[in-house]
């Protein structure tokens, strides 16, 4: 746990440096819920799903970019397309995509 505070100290430091203002405005819900997203589509306690999971979920707006539908469209289908991907690893994989750890 102190390691991971450790991490999250620098992560936050140089982040802090980077943009030169550090605002709570910068940090969105949405981010919030996509970085839980990943995390419970990956699995909990595994790195090798997260990172799968990230390639999932961070895939699904490139491939909507090449469909040719207006902006009023593209937000609510991919929000949509999120929710059918976590209901359905959760459905089907309720631990994630190689979860350690049992929510029951």
């Amino acid at each position: 746990m102190g390691i991971s505070s450790f991490m999250a100290g620098i992560a936050g430091s140089l982040y802090a440096h980077y943009i030169s203002f550090i605002d709570p405005t910068t940090f969105y819900i949405a981010n919030i819920v996509l970085v839980l997203t990943i995390v419970i589509v990956g699995g909990l306690a595994d790195l090798e799903g997260t990172v799968l999971a990230v390639f999932v979920i961070m895939l699904i707006p490139e491939a909507l970019r090449f469909l040719d539908l207006p902006a009023s469209v593209i937000g609510p289908l991919r929000q949509i397309i999120y929710a059918l991907v976590l209901i359905l690893i959760l459905m089907y994989k309720p631990r994630g995509f190689y979860g350690k750890i049992d929510l029951k």
